[in-house]
C-alpha cells in the first residue's frame, strides 16, 4: 500500500470509528496532485456516492506557491441535512477539529461538460437551478488539520463533515445576494460578519472554479449535487453542545453541535 493510500485509510477508519487522530497519519503531501490523490483514495475507500462538493479558500502566499486560491472536498449523502424550519443536530469529532461556516449553497440542475476547463459566470449559472442559504460543518479526526495547511486539509475530505440546507433564495439570478450582510452566531454571540463580496470572485466564481478543477481531476458532476461555495464570515470553531445560527440578510439557518458517534 502506498503512503497516500495509508493516509487515506487512516482517515477513513478514524471517521467511521469517530476516533481522533492526534498526529497526522503519515508524511503530509507536498503538492496539490499528491493531496488530491489521497482524497481520491479516501473517497473510494469510504464507499459512498458523492452528494456534493465544498469549496474552501487557500490564502496568500500559499495560493501563489500552489497555483490555486481554492480547494475542494467531497460531501456525502448521510451528512446533508435539511435545516428548513428545524434545528438539526450536526456531529463533529469531539477530540478532533470542528467548525461551522455560513455558506451559500448551489444545487446543480444540469451536469456541466466534464471535459471543459473554461467557465464564464453566465455559463456556470446556466447549470445551477437553485441557491440556498446554509451551513457547512467542517470537522476532522485530526485536530491540527487547519494548522498544517491546505494540502493536509485536502487530504481529509477538505475538512468537510456536513451540510445544513436552509431556505432557497428567490431571484438569485440577479446576483444581488452577493451583497447581503451575513452574520454567524455561536451560542448567541456574534462570531463573524461579512458579505460574499469579500470572497475572491464570489459564490458563482467558486462554482466556476469547481467545474474547472473537477474536470482536470476527471470527476463528473451530476444533477442534484450541492456546491458549498465557501465561508462568508470565516471558519468558526465549535464544540459539542454549541448552537449555531447564520443569518443572511433576513434569512436564517441554525443547527446544534453534537459529538460524532461510530458508524454502524
Amino acid at each position: 500500500m502506498s503512503q497516500g493510500s495509508q493516509i487515506a485509510s487512516a482517515f477513513v477508519d478514524a471517521r467511521r470509528a469517530a476516533r481522533a487522530l492526534p498526529d497526522y497519519p503519515g508524511t503530509p503531501p507536498t503538492s496539490l496532485d499528491a493531496a488530491y490523490a489521497v482524497q481520491n483514495d479516501a473517497i473510494r475507500l469510504f464507499g459512498q456516492p458523492v452528494a456534493g462538493w465544498k469549496v474552501g479558500r487557500i490564502n496568500p502566499p500559499l495560493d501563489r506557491q500552489l497555483g490555486s486560491d481554492r480547494l475542494a472536498g467531497p460531501i456525502f449523502p448521510d451528512t446533508v441535512v435539511d435545516g428548513r424550519g428545524t434545528t438539526p443536530a450536526m456531529p463533529v469529532f469531539a477530540d478532533g477539529f470542528g467548525a461551522a461556516e455560513a455558506e451559500y449553497l448551489m444545487r446543480i440542475g444540469t451536469a456541466p461538460d466534464p471535459t471543459r476547463t473554461d467557465w464564464s459566470f453566465d455559463d456556470t449559472v446556466s447549470h445551477i437551478d437553485a441557491v440556498h442559504v446554509g451551513l457547512e460543518i467542517a470537522s476532522s479526526p485530526f485536530p491540527g488539520i487547519n494548522d498544517l495547511g491546505p494540502l493536509v486539509t485536502i487530504s481529509d475530505f477538505g475538512n468537510n463533515h456536513g451540510l445544513v440546507i436552509g431556505d432557497a433564495i428567490d431571484g438569485w439570478r440577479d446576483r444581488g445576494f452577493v451583497g447581503w450582510p451575513v452574520r454567524l452566531e455561536i451560542d448567541g454571540a456574534v462570531a463573524g460578519e461579512a458579505t460574499a463580496e469579500t470572497m475572491l470572485d464570489g459564490p458563482i466564481g467558486a462554482a466556476a472554479w469547481l467545474f474547472t478543477t473537477l474536470a482536470a481531476r476527471g470527476i463528473a458532476l451530476a444533477p442534484g449535487q450541492w456546491i458549498s461555495t465557501g465561508a462568508v464570515t470565516g471558519v468558526h470553531v465549535v464544540r459539542p453542545g454549541a448552537k449555531v445560527t447564520a443569518t443572511f440578510k433576513d434569512m436564517a439557518v441554525s443547527c446544534s453541535i453534537e459529538a460524532a458517534r461510530p458508524q454502524g
